[in-house]
């Protein structure tokens, strides 16, 4: 029997499904410091993450009997995978299962942010009978997203998932991307109907500097560095809103807090940040940013989807070896 430890759980059709595989499934939550213990006392072959819990080269080298390492997830940054694939291990994701999740939350963030619906949720229960009217003059100047121009860091799924969205909005979207240099055809379902639409791809300059809202979908540089730094930032045009629900640090934080200090970003929307699971409290606290606790994946039903394609991917892997 292939023993499969969940560290950062599963969904219940995901357990199910490798259970009908003839899988042993834990999912009791261990902390990073003991995972090996637990790895090799139970003879575990193949450890699940999401963000939580990290698979660097010491505990590959610590467990002898994994065989396979899987993220429910997008990135594999918490993973170092080329070296665990060195050790005979194989390494996957589930790119495809989060893609719609992550992009209804960056939408409902830029709408958030356009019309104050934070803040004003915030501030109406303590002084919305006391202070109606002077809430009502600071709320006034909300931003339109129709005719607006949505700037897409990175069009993988996620992104041409996002870019759907906001063209349904009546928004102009533009995207850059490493892999793609002149344009991108994703397909909107409108009425039964599927119909092709090119996104425009440019240079991360260009693409900043006619962005009213920009949002990223990238990993970190890879020297570590931040993608949007100050200089990247202060291109945008003076009023932008900013979204983050990628890795912290792709959008580097003190840079951030400085435009938005300064007034040039109406908002900043983080749903990831470098000090996860204790991010800053400058940040959380500014007044113009929202904040949300890496929830981006975080549907029943995407959960569900992620569950169910790793035990798809462990089927093969389990084919594969027979």
């Amino acid at each position: 029997m292939v023993r499969i430890h969940a560290n950062d759980g599963i969904d219940a059709a995901g357990k199910l499904a490798l259970e009908q595989l003839g899988c042993e499934v834990t999912t009791d939550k261990i902390a990073q410091e003991d995972l090996a213990n637990y790895i090799n006392t139970h003879q575990v072959q193949g450890l699940l993450v999401r963000s939580a819990t990290t698979a660097r080269e010491v505990l590959v080298d610590a467990c002898p009997t994994l065989r396979f390492i899987g993220r429910g997830g997008v990135g594999i940054d918490n993973i170092d995978a080329a070296y665990a694939r060195s050790k005979g291990i194989t390494v996957f994701n589930t790119p495809a299962a989060s893609s719609q999740a992550v992009a209804e939350l960056v939408m409902s963030l830029i709408f958030a942010a356009s019309r104050g619906v934070y803040t004003a949720g915030h501030i109406m229960p303590s002084h919305g009978q006391t202070e109606f009217e002077k809430l009502k003059k600071a709320l006034s100047k909300g931003m339109e997203l129709r005719g607006k121009t949505l700037g897409i860091v990175g069009i993988g799924r996620i992104g041409q998932s996002l870019a759907s969205y906001a063209l349904g909005c009546g928004m102009r979207v533009v995207a850059t991307d490493r892999e793609f240099s002149t344009s991108r055809e994703i397909h909107l379902e409108l009425g039964g109907q599927r119909i092709p639409v090119s996104i425009p791809m440019c240079s991360l300059t260009e693409l900043l500097s006619q962005s009213d809202v920009v949002s990223v979908h990238v990993p970190k540089q890879p020297d570590g560095s931040a993608v949007l730094g100050l200089n990247e930032l202060m291109q945008l045009p003076k009023g932008a809103i900013v979204v983050n629900t990628s890795r912290g640090g792709v959008i580097d934080e003190d840079a951030l807090l400085q435009c938005l200090n300064a007034g040039h970003l109406r908002a900043a929307c983080l749903d990831v940040f470098v000090g996860e699971p204790k991010p800053r409290l400058d940040l959380l606290q500014h007044p113009a940013v929202i904040a949300t606790p890496h929830i981006g994946a975080s549907t029943s039903e995407a959960q569900e989807r992620i569950g169910l394609e790793i035990a798809q991917q462990v089927k093969s892997i389990l084919e594969q070896n027979a």
